[in-house]
Parts: structure tokens; C-alpha cells; sequence
């Protein structure tokens, strides 16, 4: 027997149809790439995002083709979540932070056709916008009075006339909620990035999720600020999950320094915030060093790499805004576990809170995980044990883009699990903490940087036998490359001229931070490099620019 309830997709769209109606009134502030503060609502943001639907239609951007966008978080940037894929355009966020060729790779491999980019990015797009397979069109996001006089680009579109000249109806179409609704790509830490292919089901979804009271506990009375970058799996959803509950929206734009996100989170009256903790060591410094406090933030989600103990200490203790400590990835739209304390546990001594406060979290509803051993078999959850962590739900992907093979491991069961490449530890009260890597990747700043890229790289000079990279720990960064360089018999290479075999093959901010010669690599078995090992080794190597 079958429930007799309306059969209603989730869509995109129906997330901004609500909040024109119930909260239409409600800001989005956005501090943009030309200086100033702008201010709307979501009655102006439907408005522009149908005038944005109709305009794609008359660029010849059809169903299920993509879209691309190098964007800051601002009101432009939002209307494009929505007037594409409430239209049934599929948005590809590019990550400006990549290498150029990773750009050109990732926007041939999803087929753009159109990109959309901010003034900061237009000597990025001049450079490469002959390299392009399939974008047949550029547009700038500024006023017309910020366009370029001599646009290396040919054809380039100012947004603003695009926006002005589509008319504003425009009925939102229904269809399939497992439609592909936006595309984002990982930071390719093996090889070239892969895309994950998120649907208007899974992302509307993850914004129920992320809102509930012990995930972000996001209401109409909150104002939020996302420093995450929109271009960064969703900016972990807030464009969404914010319109759903009618929170206000304030947009940081470029300027993400201490000073000027203090400002911004002061004026507007920020009650909650997201971001990762290199972000957030700015603005303590800038709060602890003109002792200053936060008037309405009380909360801020920390992810994308370990959050310091002490940096929830400083926030709680010094400044009295909690903080969530979360955990997910690009392949689970992202969230997945947030650290919010059970009933009881507010009374635990101060170190006991603290010691539960470091661990990533509790899975959301939608999120169901296991640890399991090298054979698959699941482990207990004793908060000891350790195992690689395995997760399933409606928002995790199956597969990636333009890939055929399945990524999940299935189980007995016959169930799918996605392999999250972590090693973790479960406690009886359902609270995981990531205790390894499975892949040797080095998370900068909340970044990935391939080591084996800056292997292959370095292993490409002539007086180099071998190189193995490894993080280091950084004060700032968390971590940085640290390349350890083995060398040929009777070839003689110094750091500087290693570290020159990097410029221009990769972002700047990927290039190692220091190299040290060793006499030998040591190889396992089957002749891989032990990096846990040499991890061990130069545990308490220190780098110069730390």
C-alpha cells in the first residue's frame, strides 16, 4: 500500500519561492568586488534570479548543460545558484585558488558554456579564455562602469546589462528531483580534480539537514555570514539552508582579512558564521589585539581542517561564541558530522567538555557511518578503535562525474558506502574524531595540495633520484609542504634550485615551504615510499617561513 500524500519534487526553486513569500522582506547584504556595500532582499533576489533564468534561455544555455562561475560571496554570485539551477542549468563553482590548467581542465571536462566571473578574477579569465574547449561566452559581474575598456576577452558581457534586458517572469519548471542541479569539483589531490554531481533532491536535503538545532540550528531570527567561499562545495550550503529558514544573508565579498570581517559582522549584526580555522586566526588577532568583542555572533561552524583546541577556547572563553566544530567533504555536499554536545554533557568538568569539543561530531539525520578494518568487517564504537571511515545518505555521491566506475564499497548487505580515504574513532555516544589520512594528502589552510604532484614535479630535475612530500606543521597554515629530496650519485642541486622547478607549474601557495637532502627514502615492501616513517622522522622539523 502506498501513502496518498502529494507526490511534490524538491527543487532548487521551490527554496527560493518560499523565502520571496514568507520572507521577502528579509536583507542580503553583500560587500562587492567594487568597494561598496549592497544592499537588497529575497523579493529583489527572485526577481533577478528569474531575470537571470530567462537570460541563460537567451545565451542558448539548454537543459543539463553547465555553467561556470569564478565568484566571491555576494548577491551576483547567489542569483546564479538559483536562476540556473531553478531552470534546469547545472552550476559549475571553478576554485580561482587552482593552478590555470586545472581551471581549463575542469571547465572542459564539465563542458561549460558560459563562465561568470568577478572583477578580481579578469586577468585570470584574459589568460586563459583562448584555452577554453566549449565556453563560447564570457560575462563579467560588475557594473558597467567597472568594465574594461580594452577587454583582452572577445565579446565579454557586462552582468548587469545581461540582467536588465531578460523580463522577470518566469515560471519555474518542474521535473525530476533527482536532476542534476550544480557541480563541484575536488582540489585533485590525485591526478586532475574529479567532479561531484550534486541533484536538486540531495542539495535541498542538505538543507534541511544543515539547519536542524543540533547541526547549524539555523532560524528567520539569525544573521548569517559565510566566509567559506560560495566556490567551495556551496560555501557548505549556506546559500541554501540560510533562504529556507529566512535568515538574513551578509556577503563578505573579497575582503576576508581580521579588520574587515569584524566590521562587516558588527555593522549587520552576525549572529552566526562558517569557515576554516585559518580564516578565524585572523580574526582573532585583529579582535585580541585591539581588544575588541563580538556584540551577536554566538556561534560559528569550524571545518575543512582540524579546528585548534585552543581556537575553540579562545572563542568560547575569551568571546562567548560557541563553537560547532564540523566535518564533511565535496562528495557529501558536504556536511556530515557537527560537534554539538548531548544533554548532560554542558555539566561535564571544563577539560571533559573540551576533550569531547576537538572531535569532529555526531552524524546529522541523513548521514549514517561506520568504521571498518582492512576487511571490511565494522569496528566498535568505543572511542579507541580505529578504522577507515565509511558514510551513506541521500546527499553522499554514488559516482563521479564523467566516471563510469562506482565509488562505493558495498557490503554484505548489498549496501553502498562511501570510502572517505579517513581513519577515525567512533565513543559510544556516537561522536567520531579523525585520527589519520589514508591518502598522504597536506590540508593547508583548509586546502588540499597533492603530494604526489609536487613529487613528480620534483622527481622531473635532473640531479634527483628521488622526493617523497609530507606535511609539516605550520602555525597558521596547519600544515605545508615539507619535500624530502633524495639525490643522484655525484649530482650536487641546492634548495632554491629545487624549489624553481615549481614556478609556474603550480599555485603559488603550493610550492613546499622548505626541502631537506636525505640519503634514502625508505620503501615498504611492494616498493612504496613509508611516509609514515618519514612523518615520524621530521615530526619536529621547523619550517622557515613558520
Amino acid at each position: 500500500m502506498l501513502g496518498q500524500m502529494m507526490n511534490q519534487p524538491l527543487l532548487i526553486s521551490s527554496i527560493l519561492v518560499h523565502a520571496e513569500r514568507h520572507h521577502g522582506s528579509r536583507e542580503i547584504v553583500s560587500r562587492r568586488t567594487e568597494g561598496d556595500i549592497h544592499r537588497y532582499t529575497y523579493r529583489d533576489l527572485a526577481r533577478r534570479a528569474r531575470q537571470m533564468a530567462n537570460a541563460l534561455t537567451g545565451l542558448g544555455v539548454e537543459t543539463g548543460q553547465r555553467v561556470g562561475t569564478l565568484g566571491w560571496n555576494g548577491y551576483r554570485h547567489l542569483e546564479l545558484y538559483y536562476g540556473s539551477s531553478g531552470s534546469g542549468v547545472v552550476l559549475n563553482t571553478l576554485n580561482p585558488r587552482l593552478h590555470p590548467d586545472q581551471l581549463v581542465w575542469i571547465a572542459d571536462d564539465a563542458e561549460d558554456q558560459v563562465i561568470f566571473f568577478d572583477l578580481t578574477f579578469l586577468p585570470l579569465v584574459e589568460a586563459t579564455a583562448a584555452r577554453f574547449r566549449t565556453v563560447r561566452q564570457f560575462v563579467l559581474m560588475a557594473d558597467k562602469s567597472a568594465m574594461p575598456q580594452d577587454s583582452k576577452i572577445p565579446g565579454l558581457i557586462c552582468y548587469e546589462d545581461l540582467i536588465e534586458s531578460a523580463p522577470d517572469q518566469y515560471d519555474w519548471p518542474l521535473f525530476d528531483e533527482n536532476t542534476a542541479s550544480s557541480l563541484c569539483y575536488t582540489s585533485g589531490t590525485t591526478g586532475n580534480p574529479k567532479g561531484v554531481l550534486y541533484s536538486h533532491r540531495s542539495t535541498v536535503l542538505h538543507a534541511y539537514g544543515s539547519a536542524l538545532p543540533d547541526s547549524c540550528g539555523l532560524s528567520a531570527r539569525d544573521v548569517v555570514l559565510p566566509v567559506v567561499p560560495m566556490f567551495h562545495v556551496n560555501a557548505w550550503g549556506t546559500p541554501f539552508s540560510a533562504p529556507l529558514v529566512g535568515a538574513k544573508l551578509v556577503f563578505p565579498g573579497p575582503a576576508l582579512d581580521g579588520k574587515s570581517l569584524y566590521e562587516l559582522f558588527e555593522a549587520e549584526g552576525v549572529t552566526f558564521s562558517a569557515g576554516v580555522p585559518t580564516v578565524w586566526q585572523g580574526l582573532l588577532a585583529h579582535v585580541e589585539d585591539n581588544d575588541l568583542q563580538f556584540s551577536t555572533m554566538n556561534r560559528t561552524v569550524i571545518g575543512g581542517s582540524a579546528c585548534p583546541p585552543a581556537m575553540i577556547e579562545a572563542f568560547e572563553s575569551k568571546f562567548s561564541v560557541q563553537v560547532l566544530h564540523g566535518w564533511g567533504m565535496t562528495e557529501m555536499s558536504p556536511l556530515g558530522t557537527v560537534c554539538a554536545l548531548k544533554p548532560g554533557q554542558e555539566k561535564l568538568p571544563h577539560s571533559e567538555q573540551m576533550a569531547v569539543k576537538s572531535k569532529q561530531g555526531r552524524a546529522i539525520f541523513g548521514v549514517d557511518m561506520k568504521i571498518v578494518d582492512t576487511d571490511g568487517n565494522e569496528l566498535p564504537w568505543d572511542g579507541k578503535t580505529t578504522g577507515e571511515l565509511m558514510v551513506r545518505g541521500p546527499w553522499i555521491m554514488q559516482q563521479y562525474f564523467n566516471r563510469d566506475d562506482d565509488a562505493l564499497v558495498h557490503d554484505a548487505a548489498g549496501l553502498g558506502w562511501f570510502p572517505t580515504g579517513d581513519v577515525a574513532a567512533i565513543d559510544e555516544d556516537g561522536f567520531m574524531q579523525i585520527t589519520d589520512r589514508t591518502k598522504d594528502v597536506i590540508k593547508s589552510g583548509g586546502e588540499w595540495i597533492s603530494s604526489i604532484d609536487l613529487e613528480n614535479i620534483a622527481m622531473g630535475h635532473p640531479a634527483v633520484a628521488m622526493a617523497a612530500c609530507i606535511a609539516a606543521h605550520h602555525p597558521k597554515w596547519d600544515e605545508r609542504p615539507l619535500l624530502l629530496v633524495m639525490l643522484k650519485p655525484g649530482k650536487a642541486v641546492t634548495r632554491d634550485e629545487v624549489l624553481a622547478c615549481f614556478e609556474g607549474r603550480v599555485a603559488r601557495w603550493w610550492v613546499p615551504d622548505d626541502v631537506v637532502f636525505v640519503d634514502a627514502i625508505p620503501l615498504g615492501a611492494t616498493g612504496k615510499m613509508q611516509k609514515n616513517k618519514l612523518r615520524e622522522m621530521f615530526r619536529d622539523h621547523r619550517l622557515p617561513t613558520a
